[in-house]
């Protein structure tokens, strides 16, 4: 996949807005303020591709990217609790619509703070993807802020965690450093080949 050529192509705020696909898509999902925006400018070498917030909550809508051979689909974050109870609900009805649309999803990115253990919204999440038996790599955000005598073991103890839910790899990332994104590329284009292979 060309990710230079990626860009911005519509947000979506009600789950009957969404678009026909005609294309695979690699799905990136996290709590607010965990990095997704960031991530995405990262991985497609791109410094304001996706909209960085230094407010939690605040992308509310599922953010649609064109690429040539996949659209990059960002979630709204999850887990913010100044969020109203009608908000909240919106976001259910959306992510849940999302999701049980007959949508060629390749891969979902699970984002997760590699400074902190899974939140309870996180497990949450992680359950929902087993569930539904939609395939998640976990990216380990924001790793740079970790001592590099800390980092096998921060991707050994995420492993442990997110095993049980059928995470098929951890990913240690920055988006600051560049750490992990050519691990991440290749990931998705092995998943990508998989889903042209299946003839999606």
């Amino acid at each position: 996949m060309n990710y230079n050529s990626c860009e911005f192509l519509a947000s979506y705020g009600l789950s009957r807005q969404l678009p026909d696909s005609d294309r695979p898509e690699i799905v990136f999902s996290g709590r607010s303020n965990v990095g997704k925006s960031s991530l995405i400018n990262k991985l497609c070498n791109r410094k304001k591709l996706a909209r960085v917030s230094a407010t939690p909550g605040k992308t509310a809508t599922i953010n649609f990217y064109k690429a040539d051979a996949a659209y990059l689909v960002d979630l709204p974050g999850y887990g913010y609790a100044k969020v109203s109870n009608a908000e909240r609900a919106r976001w259910d009805e959306l992510i849940n619509s999302y999701f049980e649309a007959d949508r060629p999803l390749c891969l979902l990115i699970q984002l997760l703070d590699s400074r902190h253990a899974p939140s309870a919204d996180d497990i949450q999440m992680m359950e929902y993807l087993r569930y539904h038996g939609i395939p998640f790599v976990a990216a380990l955000t924001k790793a740079d802020k970790l001592k590099k005598s800390e980092l096998t073991a921060c991707q050994a103890e995420f492993e442990r965690l997110c095993a049980p839910y059928g995470c098929r790899g951890v990913f240690l990332t920055s988006a600051e450093s560049g750490l992990g994104m050519d691990a991440l590329r290749d990931c998705i284009e092995q998943h990508l080949n998989g889903a042209s292979g299946d003839g999606v």
